[in-house]
């Protein structure tokens, strides 16, 4: 009842927004922009929050899909006017960390793990083993690029300079994403944008991050003791809730679970 009583204060509200797992387009278990759009829609829009808490513990994934989540974050924070804290749980690397300095601030445990400011690309060939078998590949293009990096073809010299050459561009715009968002808060340190990760207290000392904390004791030391918390994330389908994962689902939980072990997580 005292909740509907407009003399009665109840303390100021933070939306928080757990960010957990790959990031990418191909499966419903990853992050994507897709699937996250209603859900940070409604962070912000909804009960008038005072800021947005962005739990993250995410090993990356696709820069593309961070890209998008992250500048959907700033718009609406600019839009709204609302500043946003980013926590890091276990791991906050690559496109995790590309997500997290889309906050204002960035918070993390001392055991944490940041950083993997780089572009990676990896998959397998089967070429060899399809000759083994005594299988032929056949392939018909227009266009002498179109069957670049087919995994059933030999490798060509030419298309893993593209690649690279690709590769090298995207590093670019993740390295100038986190320097305009950083700023001189990033220290000189000449390791920061090769993949190199750190522990939580190193990330300190590199401006990666601006200290060690959890979120709900720092929160309450920026809005008071009184703040509430609105939690908001994915809901799982009804196959994911049972735990009747179909065949894409376990797919993507084995990628998923090799993407933390890169981390030893």
């Amino acid at each position: 009842m005292k909740a509907w009583l407009p003399f009665f204060n109840r303390g100021p509200m933070v939306a928080v927004i757990r960010l957990s797992g790959t990031i990418g387009a191909g499966s419903r278990a990853q992050l994507s922009d897709e699937a996250l759009a209603p859900v940070i829609e409604k962070a912000f829009n909804k009960g008038k929050p005072k800021a947005v808490a962005l739990v993250i513990n995410s090993p990356g994934g696709s820069p593309v899909q961070s890209a998008l989540i992250a500048a959907r974050i700033r718009r609406l924070a600019e839009e709204k006017e609302i500043p946003v804290h980013a926590f890091v749980e276990d791991v906050a690397a690559s496109g995790g960390y590309w997500l997290a300095v889309a906050a204002d601030d960035i918070w993390v445990d001392t055991n944490s793990i940041v950083g993997s400011i780089g572009v990676i690309s990896a998959g397998f060939g089967a070429h060899v083993l399809l000759s083994r078998q005594g299988v032929e590949r056949r392939v018909y293009t227009a266009g002498k690029s179109k069957s670049m990096l087919d995994p059933f073809l030999p490798e060509k010299k030419e298309d893993v300079a593209r690649l690279k050459t690709l590769l090298d561009e995207m590093h670019v715009s993740f390295s100038g994403h986190v320097k305009a968002r950083r700023g001189d808060r990033l220290t000189e340190a000449t390791d920061l944008f090769t993949g190199e990760f750190w522990l939580g207290s190193r990330a300190v000392e590199l401006g990666l991050v601006d200290g060690v904390g959890h979120a709900v004791p720092k929160l309450k030391e920026l809005y008071g003791d009184k703040v509430r918390f609105s939690t908001y994330g994915r809901k799982r389908s009804l196959f994911q809730r049972f735990g009747l994962s179909l065949a894409e689902d376990t797919l993507a939980a084995v990628e998923e679970r090799a993407a933390f072990a890169r981390f030893g997580l």
